[in-house]
């Protein structure tokens, strides 16, 4: 089993944060944001490899599926922004 340094897994972390970035919507991206800090810091005493090595194969799909819906997601783009984008 090939173990993740922790450069792969921080560099899996900002990919998350850099995907959350793309969506249009304010709601969809602070939740994207959200969630994967929860899920990192969650996960980030894991010792076992077999469950790191597992984790990170499923962070790597979950990151794929939040690129496709970002893309989906700029398709059908609101036209007007959310109340907590407008500045004054």
């Amino acid at each position: 089993m090939a173990t993740h340094t922790r450069v792969e897994v921080l560099h899996l972390f900002r990919s998350f944060l850099k995907v959350a970035r793309g969506f249009p919507d304010y709601n969809i991206r602070e939740y994207i944001k959200r969630r994967s800090i929860d899920a990192f810091r969650q996960n980030k005493n894991i010792g076992d490899e077999s469950q790191v090595v597992g984790l990170f194969k499923e962070g790597k799909t979950q990151l794929e599926l939040a690129k496709r819906q970002s893309i989906v997601y700029s398709l059908y783009a609101p036209k007007v922004k959310s109340i907590m984008e407008i500045k004054n």
